[in-house]
C-alpha cells in the first residue's frame, strides 16, 4: 500500500472556446494527486490522504479518485472552496501557473485531520509538492512522516519525497531550503527535477546534487531530466554507491503536464509490484533492477506526453 499526501485542486488547463476565443478547462489535478491516479492505474494498492471540499471541484476530485482505484477513506471532507492552479502552455517550457489557494480546502488539513493510524499494509508514504510551501498542511505531513518514521527504524515505511518546487509559491528561499534539507533527511526516497536542482542547488551540478541528497540521509536519489532521460543514485549499507541512468524516450509531444508525477508513481508502483518496497530490499537492489525501474518509470512519463493533461498510463500499456 502507498499513501499518498498533500493536494488536489482543479487545474484550469487552455482551451478554445468556439467565437469566444481561449478559455479554460478544469481538470482534476496536484502533484501528489496525479501520482495517486498513475499508482492506482497500474493496480497497485494505493490511498489519498488529504482535505478535499465538498463543493463539485472537490466532487470531481473525489469522483476520480475512486474511478481509478484509490482509496478514499484517509481524505478529511470540508465546506472550504477547492483550490484553483491556472496554467499556460508554452512549447519547449516548463508549464507556468498561478494558483489560488486562500483558505481552501487541501492546503488547511491539519494534524488534527491525521488518522490516528495508518493502515497495517502501508510500505511507503509519499510526500512534497507545493502542499509544502502552506500551512497549515506542511506541519500537518511534517508530523506525519516524523510520527510515522520515528522509532520503527528498517520497518518503518519508505518515505519518498518530490518537492516538485514552484518557486513563486517560496517567499523565503532559505528558510525553504533548510526545511528541505529536513524532509530530505527524513526521506528514504528523493526524485527531484533538474530545474528543482537549479532553484535549491543552482552552483552544483546534478550529478554532485545527487550525491548531497543521499550524503544527508536519503538511500536513493532520482534526478529526472525531461526528455533526457533520468539517472539516479543509491546508497548502499557499507557506504558505496551505485549509478544507474537511462535515456530519455521520443515521444510526440503534446504537452508534459503530469509527467514526473507519473514518474515518480510508476518507479513507485514498480518497487511495489517486485516487492522490493522496503528499506532492506532498496538497499539490496542491484545496478540493473535500478535502471529497469527507471526505464518502467520513464516509459510511463512519455506516454503521458504523448497525451494533453495528466493522462497516466494503465499496466497493459506498459507491458508489465
Amino acid at each position: 500500500m502507498i499513501i499518498c499526501c498533500g493536494e488536489a485542486l482543479i487545474d484550469m488547463i487552455p482551451a478554445p472556446v468556439d467565437g469566444r476565443g481561449d478559455g479554460f478547462l478544469p481538470l482534476p489535478g496536484g502533484s501528489p494527486y496525479n501520482t495517486a491516479i498513475a499508482i492506482g492505474r497500474l493496480g497497485v494498492p494505493v490511498k489519498f490522504l488529504g482535505r478535499l471540499s465538498t463543493d463539485f471541484f472537490g466532487e470531481l476530485l473525489v469522483k476520480r479518485l475512486r474511478k481509478n482505484r484509490v482509496g478514499d477513506d484517509l481524505i478529511v471532507r470540508c465546506g472550504q472552496k477547492s483550490t484553483l492552479a491556472f496554467v499556460k502552455l508554452q512549447r519547449g517550457r516548463e508549464p507556468q501557473y498561478v494558483f489560488y489557494t486562500e483558505s481552501s480546502a487541501d492546503r488547511s488539513l491539519t494534524a488534527q485531520d491525521l488518522p490516528r493510524k495508518l493502515p497495517g499494509d502501508t510500505n511507503c508514504i509519499l510526500f512534497g509538492s507545493i502542499s509544502m510551501t502552506m500551512e497549515p498542511v506542511a506541519t500537518a505531513i511534517e508530523t506525519l512522516i516524523s510520527r510515522e518514521g520515528a522509532g520503527q527504524g528498517s520497518r518503518a515505511p519508505v518515505v519518498s519525497l518530490d518537492p516538485n518546487i514552484r518557486p513563486f509559491m517560496i517567499a523565503n528561499k532559505a528558510a525553504y531550503k533548510k526545511r528541505f534539507e529536513k524532509w530530505v533527511a527524513a526521506s528514504t526516497i528523493v526524485k527531484i527535477s533538474e530545474a528543482d536542482f537549479g532553484f535549491i542547488y543552482p552552483k552544483l551540478e546534478p550529478g554532485k546534487a545527487l550525491q548531497k541528497i543521499i550524503g544527508m540521509g536519503a538511500r536513493l536519489a532520482i534526478n529526472t531530466k525531461g526528455g533526457r532521460g533520468a539517472e539516479a543514485l543509491l546508497r548502499r549499507d557499507d557506504g558505496t554507491a551505485i549509478k544507474a541512468a537511462v535515456p530519455g524516450i521520443k515521444v510526440p509531444l503534446a504537452d508534459t503536464i503530469g509527467a514526473g508525477d507519473t514518474f515518480h508513481g510508476a518507479f513507485l508502483a514498480w518497487l511495489e509490484l517486485k516487492s522490493k518496497m522496503s528499506q532492506a530490499a532498496l538497499a539490496g537492489l542491484t545496478e540493473g533492477e535500478l535502471c529497469e525501474a527507471l526505464f518502467f518509470a520513464n516509459k510511463a512519463a512519455s506516454i503521458v506526453c504523448s497525451r494533453s493533461g495528466a493522462e497516466p498510463p494503465s499496466r497493459r500499456e506498459l507491458k508489465l
